[in-house]
Parts: C-alpha cells; structure tokens; sequence
C-alpha cells in the first residue's frame, strides 16, 4: 500500500475489510447494529497494523445513514467513541503520525461528517414535513370541493324537482278540465328535467380530470331561471351593473335559486320580487315575496337546509345571510363582498 510502517494485506485483513460493504446490506434493517459491527471492524483493522486504504469509506456511510435514519444518539457516542480510539491508538500504539495536528484533523473531518448527517437528517425532514402538509392541503381543498359538490347538487335537485313535483301536481289537476293548461305543466316538466339534468352534468364534470373547476350557474343565467320558475317573479337591478368574481356569482345566483324553490314550496301562488344592488364594494341580494300563496302551500316534500345552506354560502365569502317573515311574505336578504368599482 506504500506504507512500510503498516502490515501488508492478508486474509484477515481483505475478511474485515468486507465486513463493511456486508453490513451495508444489512443497514436498513438494523442500521446501529451494522454500524457498530462496521466500526469494530475498522478498530480490529487499524489494531492488527494493516495499511490505510478505503477502510474509513463504510464507516462513514454507516455513521451518516444511522443519523439519518433518526438514530442521532447512537450515532454520536459511536462515532465519538471511535475518535477517542483513533487518538489513543495513533498516541500510544501506532508507529504512524500522531500529535496534536493530526488528532486535530481527525476530530475536524469526524465532525464534518457528524454535521453533514445531521444537515442531511434536518433536510429530509423538512421535506418531509412539507409533502405531508400538501398532502394535507390536499385533502382539506378534496374535502372542501366535496362540500361544494353536495351544496350545487341540493340546490340543483330542491329546485328543479319542487318545480316538476309542483307542475305535476297541476297537471293531473287541470288534465281533465284544462288540458290546455295541463299541456303547458307537461312541457315546464319537460323542459325543468332536461335543466336538471344538464346542471347536475356540469356539477359533476368537475370530477373529471381537465374539466373545468367549477359549475357554470352564474348572474348571467338568472333570467333564465326567473322565466322557469314557474312564479310572479319581478327582477330588478340597481347601481353600476357590473361583472362580479365567480363566487359571489355564483352564491347570488344560489341564493335566488333556493329561494324561488321554497317560495315554489310554501307559497307557490305568491308575487316574488328579486333585487341585485351593486354597491360600491357589496353586492346586495333581496328575494321578497307577498305570501298570498301559502294556502297552496307544498306539505309532501318534507324539509330541508336551503336557508342554513344559503347562510353558509355567504360566509363562506365574507358575507351575511337573514331569513324572516316580511309583511304578509317572507324575505332573504344576503349581502356579498365584491371588489370595489373602479373609479374614472
């Protein structure tokens, strides 16, 4: 090895220097037992005089990998332990270099690697610890678009079914006396099951993969929903009319939904009247209607979370929800942050 002063290579030697790619193999399942075994190794080597070489290689890659692997104690007293060996060995029983240089340098570069591990260790662990909060993250915005889900899937199937049972209820009312009547409910049915149908659709295409994230149903539909109703419905718009993000649109849009659905319910004789106010940074949401058709009143349909939903759905944006009797009527009043208009 060019190193008169050291024994030549022999059988023993070339055993106990496999001892420690042997023990690589058997790290991962007992990571201090292999290092331990690994660094007796290296004592018996240097004690039986054998030549410097790659000898110090695995008990490095023993040292860092049982760190790593969360073992810090048994990591640090082993590989101090070995330092201490070096030192006494190189000071009382080597015929090699030895003072306080050469400790000095051996303690620096044992260190070294005792802090590069511990580095490594906090390293993995901070990425670690940032995949599971994604994963987190995760899992509470799957959890949180499930909900989303659930609350577009009642408002869809409350409404158009309330409409549907409703009509259907007239027409096998008026089929004998006014089929003319009773046709025109066959064709609200019609048409209410073929929106239903095309509104759970776009729900429930946000679970493919690519498809948009997020349902369609927005301000801009609101006269359609209006015309469908099936009610004495007044829409009215106030202040500086004006695009509003998709949430608040959307929430505006469910709210006038789920409204007209209990009116449809509970009073579905009544004159409804809808207000949008676009304030300067509020978008104002009134459904109002007069009650005169609570003795119509819908009783087999049981009952429901529109107004509790509705309430979310406002929170949820920073807003607020109130549900009452108005008058002789009922009233939901909602109000809904929007960005404030811009000024010329």
């Amino acid at each position: 090895m060019g190193q008169p002063d050291r024994t030549p290579l022999d059988w023993r030697g070339y055993l106990l220097l496999l001892v420690g790619p042997a023990m690589i193999l058997w790290m991962r399942r007992q990571p201090v037992g292999a290092m331990a075994v690994t660094l007796l190794a290296t004592a018996t080597f240097l004690t039986c005089g054998f030549a410097y070489g790659p000898v110090f290689l695995t008990p490095i890659i023993m040292i860092v990998h049982t760190l790593v692997s969360g073992h810090r104690r048994p990591a640090w007293v082993w590989g101090l332990a070995s330092l201490v060996f070096v030192v006494v060995y190189t000071t009382w029983f080597a015929n090699g270099p030895s003072g306080w240089f050469h400790n000095l340098t051996v303690a620096a570069c044992l260190l070294l690697v005792l802090v590069f591990a511990e580095w490594l260790r906090a390293f993995r662990e901070r990425r670690a610890e940032k995949a599971q909060k994604a994963a987190e993250e995760e899992r509470r915005q799957a959890s949180e678009e499930r909900l989303s889900m659930a609350q577009e899937l009642h408002d869809v199937l409350a409404h158009n079914i309330s409409l549907i049972h409703v009509q259907a209820s007239t027409a096998l009312h008026l089929i004998e006396t006014h089929p003319e009547q009773a046709r025109s409910a066959l064709s609200t049915i019609k048409t209410a099951s073929k929106d239903v149908l095309s509104e759970m659709r776009g729900v429930l295409d946000v679970l493919r993969e690519g498809a948009p994230r997020n349902p369609t149903a927005g301000l801009d539909r609101l006269d359609d929903l209006v015309d469908r109703s099936c009610l004495d419905v007044k829409l009215v718009r106030t202040g500086e009319v004006r695009a509003v993000p998709h949430g608040p649109d959307r929430a505006a849009y469910r709210i006038v939904q789920e409204s007209l659905t209990n009116v449809t319910r509970h009073a579905p004789g009544s004159s409804v009247v809808v207000t949008l106010d676009y304030g300067d940074d509020a978008l104002a949401v009134t459904i109002t209607d007069d009650g005169a058709g609570k003795r119509d009143a819908v009783t087999d349909l049981g009952g429901g979370n529109g107004i509790p939903g509705m309430r979310e759905r406002a929170s949820a944006l920073g807003g607020s929800l109130t549900a009452g009797p108005h008058d002789t009527g009922f009233r939901v009043a909602a109000a809904l942050p929007i960005p404030a208009k811009e000024n010329p």
